[in-house]
């Protein structure tokens, strides 16, 4: 079987192939700092939140509002009922992992959590990018997937609660992407000990 038909094969085996690399440059082992692990899955589950966070605002909300208005077309039918619920699934699951590895990571960095939230010296780019991210998680849990449940039907709404949770969603969802830019520069900022 090849593996590059299965994305969780994929998936692994890229992974499988990082600690290879890791190990090969003795970058992995006793002496590798629990600090790199969580930092490298903070990365990684960060691309893939807003990766489908820039694939939402930038492609999927332009295409359905395209569908819709095509009137010979197929309509958004297939992204609401096939495409957009397995994005969703990862987005969500993509944005708590990451918020959890950057926690740790900062935990592990001998930074601190609570020196990252209060802003303490030293620590103030690092802090306003957790801010950033802690709000981004929360406009993921509380205010974009609940109304996307309803956006897609997998909840039982009214005409009008879909109608509202189609602009609360994308609101929400535009305010993420808006932030996402000052927070990573300022994850960038810190972990390149960029000036700012």
């Amino acid at each position: 079987m090849n593996p590059l038909k299965s994305i969780p094969m994929t998936v692994g085996l890229g992974f499988i192939l990082a600690i290879v690399i890791s190990v090969s440059l003795d970058h992995v082992g006793p002496g590798m700092p629990l600090w790199s692990l969580v930092t490298w899955l903070h990365v990684f589950f960060g691309i893939i939140w807003i990766g489908l966070l820039y694939y939402f605002n930038f492609v999927q909300v332009p295409g359905v509002a395209a569908a819709l208005a095509d009137k010979d077309g197929p309509g958004p039918s297939a992204i609401n009922k096939y495409v957009a619920p397995t994005a969703l699934f990862y987005f969500r699951w993509g944005a708590l992992l990451t918020w959890i590895t950057g926690a740790a990571a900062l935990h592990y960095s001998g930074i601190g959590i609570h020196s990252a939230f209060v802003l303490q010296a030293g620590a103030e780019v690092i802090g306003i990018g957790a801010w950033l991210g802690t709000i981004m998680l929360f406009n993921v849990w509380g205010l974009i997937w609940p109304n996307q449940k309803r956006i897609l039907g997998m909840v039982e709404a009214t005409d009008a609660q879909i109608a509202k949770g189609k602009v609360v969603a994308l609101m929400a969802s535009r305010t993420n992407t808006l932030l996402s830019i000052p927070m990573l520069m300022c994850m960038s900022s810190h972990m390149h000990g960029l000036p700012l």
